[in-house]
């Protein structure tokens, strides 16, 4: 299971056991988007090759917003 926590800057992320850091500017290059308009679910396929996804996109945006 993959574990996604954002703040303003990055993306802190637990994939397999591993935790590593997206930095806003990988994420921002990776999807060819402004940070706040890219969803989890966009930032999940960065991570995994074949991910499962389940639940409506949300923007990174409104997640920070809500915390």
């Amino acid at each position: 299971m993959t574990t996604l926590s954002f703040t303003e800057d990055g993306v802190d992320v637990v994939y397999e056991g591993t935790e590593f850091r997206l930095e806003r500017d990988l994420v921002e290059d990776a999807t060819q988007k402004d940070y706040f308009d890219v969803t989890d679910h966009e930032v999940l396929r960065i991570v995994e090759t074949d991910p499962h996804i389940s639940g409506e996109a949300r923007q990174i945006g409104d997640i920070v917003d809500e915390q």
